[in-house]
């Protein structure tokens, strides 16, 4: 099994030179998934938070919220490893404006994202669990990251459970709507 550190319940960096994953890796990241709180977890496989590439496995299952946000000057893109997620796009004022469905290479579905734009977005687990690799540009900086407004924080899990059914039914709305 690799070396973690460990930064929190949520967050895990790889310790090695070289990188390889395994089946029990990935066990361990399901299973710290569960036990947090927010229902996620992260090993980032980038050295530290000054590096200029960031590479992430992501374990989120049914009920995690992913605070919608914006990402300034820093594209990124998402690859489905495992199970079925929708990247969710808005307009700045909160209303969904697309919503790309993603599955495993093999699933039929496309498998990988990427966003060019600053734009508001989320990711909704539609499986039980969905395991994805994110890359963007680094270094992280905590202030490049605008979370939507009109969006509840993550301690507000009443209001977060009913912002991600009033999402759910936009999107459902959304994919309803003929095509102009």
């Amino acid at each position: 099994m690799l070396t973690l550190k460990r930064i929190s319940d949520e967050v895990f960096y790889a310790d090695a030179d070289i990188i390889m994953l395994s089946r029990a890796d990935l066990d361990f990241l399901k299973a710290q998934t569960l036990r947090n709180p927010r229902r996620r977890a992260r090993l980032c496989t980038h050295t530290g938070v000054a590096d200029r590439l960031h590479e992430m496995l992501i374990i989120n299952v049914r009920e995690t919220y992913v605070r919608p946000h914006k990402n300034t000057n820093r594209p990124k893109s998402f690859s489905v490893l495992e199970g079925v997620l929708d990247v969710v796009v808005f307009d700045d004022a909160g209303n969904v404006c697309r919503a790309m469905r993603l599955g495993a290479y093999g699933s039929g579905l496309p498998h990988y994202f990427r966003l060019h734009q600053t734009r508001f977005h989320t990711l909704r687990t539609i499986s039980d669990l969905v395991l994805f690799q994110e890359t963007t540009v680094g270094p992280f900086q905590p202030g490049d990251t605008v979370f939507a407004p009109w969006s509840p924080e993550d301690a507000d899990v009443a209001a977060c459970l009913a912002f991600l059914s009033e999402m759910d039914a936009a999107v459902s709305k959304l994919r309803a709507s003929p095509v102009s």
